[in-house]
């Protein structure tokens, strides 16, 4: 891939060389070549050189060598002074033209980076919109708008040899692709030290930004709501959608038995909620508890993990739910109860598209990394945080849209994570109330389907 060395900016220590390592004289770790030289025929022309004084040079020595030990034979000394100092002449010849062919053939910057420091990040910002979604996970305004973010209000601070906006691409490198330290080194060209230390720094000033980008849902309807005949006015008063998913992680084996789930596998359980926006209203990795909305008969969707009483509505349980089973022959739902778990289902199946599209961009979350439990956490919060800024700042975003397309047709038939021990302790005055609105709202949406719709 070209880079543009006279692009806006250079990031790294060290400046941007231009072109590619082909001609490329290594000395010191800095590219240097003669002007006016053309960058391929130089280099082979030195190459060529080097190597032809190399073995002259080696000749001479060896020349040189028979002729001393002849002389030595034959006990001529005379002329041994001159026989030296021939030799070391040509030792030292050989050694620099050895050592300067040493550095051309191993002091090449690596493919990955072949310009030095900094030419990945002209690459990718230089490059097509596709190469920043691939490697940053967000698009190019979304990501130049959170490094501004982050630099006004002094989250974080560019150095002499990172920037803010190469600070932010290590640390989205490694949470959007699951690579290992080494590997950002080498597409970065900084020390393992540096890495860890940039990732820690942005993951602490990402989770930072929680309470603004991790907010209830408003008071008024949403509009997916509002917009729906099939949901408006029955789901008026639902405010977003409550599930857990399974994180795969890694802890010490101490602890592993309060981590290892029904499957078999290590994880830590997230309690999550989302809008019917597909943003996360609360993450809660490791949670110990829920969380309730009292404001004004405001309500979260369930599943039948979650026992119905107020502030929770749970589907029915003993009648189908899922969206796979209302088709075929028998897709027409035959009660208020079949009816009401239908729409319910197709409500509740936000938080299965946001879940999706928060794995797809961020595939660190589907494996165990090596990171201590409280990093490992502090990933979760960091990704949702971000899932929503994307959401927030590009609605055309390519993950959602894709996430979207194949949810509208295929919905709840894959495997989603499975869902986390969820016990919930409710007053019979609570379960009642529940049960009463649940009941009110199915027969509503049941009287209006068989009396005065032609659809469902």
């Amino acid at each position: 891939m070209s880079v543009n060395p006279n692009g806006p900016m250079a990031y790294g220590d060290e400046d941007v060389s231009s072109g590619s390592a082909d001609g490329a004289n290594t000395m010191d770790g800095h590219n240097k070549r003669p002007s006016g030289t053309p960058a391929g025929s130089g280099r082979k022309r030195g190459r060529k050189a080097t190597g032809d004084a190399i073995v002259d040079a080696m000749l001479e020595i060896a020349a040189a060598s028979k002729l001393r030990a002849a002389a030595i034979m034959k006990n001529t000394w005379a002329n041994m002074d001159d026989i030296d100092l021939q030799l070391d002449e040509m030792e030292l010849a050989a050694a620099a033209a050895g050592y300067y062919y040493f550095n051309s053939l191993t002091r090449q910057p690596p493919l990955a980076s072949s310009n030095g420091k900094g030419s990945f990040m002209t690459q990718v910002l230089d490059g097509p919109h596709e190469l920043c979604r691939e490697m940053f996970r967000m698009d190019k305004h979304v990501f130049h708008k959170l490094c501004s973010i982050l630099r006004q209000r002094g989250l974080l601070r560019d150095t002499c040899g990172v920037m803010i906006e190469e600070q932010l691409a290590i640390f989205l490198n490694i949470i959007g692709h699951n690579e290992r330290n080494r590997v950002i080194q080498e597409r970065f060209q900084h020390s393992g030290e540096t890495i860890s230390r940039y990732f820690n720094n942005v993951l602490k000033s990402i989770k930072s930004l929680s309470r603004e980008f991790l907010q209830p849902a408003p008071e008024t309807t949403s509009p997916e709501i509002l917009c729906s005949r099939r949901l408006h006015p029955y789901f008026k008063n639902c405010i977003g959608v409550i599930d857990g998913m399974h994180i795969p992680a890694h802890v010490p084996a101490k602890d592993q038995s309060r981590f290892r789930n029904k499957k078999g596998f290590l994880s830590q359980n997230v309690l999550a909620a989302c809008t019917f926006d597909l943003q996360f209203i609360f993450i809660y990795p490791g949670w110990e508890g829920s969380a309730a909305d009292s404001r004004s008969g405001k309500y979260y969707l369930v599943d039948n993990g979650y026992i119905n009483m107020e502030g929770f509505i749970a589907p029915y349980p003993g009648v189908r739910y899922h969206l796979h089973e209302f088709r075929g022959a028998n897709k027409l739902p035959r009660t208020a109860r079949e009816l009401f778990n239908h729409r319910h289902s197709y409500l509740r199946n936000a938080i299965q598209k946001s879940f999706d599209t928060l794995k797809r961009r961020f595939p660190i979350l589907k494996v165990a990394t090596q990171y201590g439990f409280q990093i490992q956490r502090d990933i979760v919060i960091a990704a949702c945080v971000l899932h929503n800024f994307v959401r927030r700042e590009e609605r055309n975003d390519w993950l959602f849209a894709s996430v979207e397309a194949v949810a509208a047709v295929e919905e709840e038939t894959s495997d989603f994570d499975a869902q986390p021990d969820i016990m919930q302790l409710g007053s019979s005055v609570q379960e009642e109330i529940a049960f009463s609105l649940r009941e009110s709202m199915a027969a509503a949406m049941w009287n209006d389907f068989v009396i005065t719709w032609d659809e469902w």
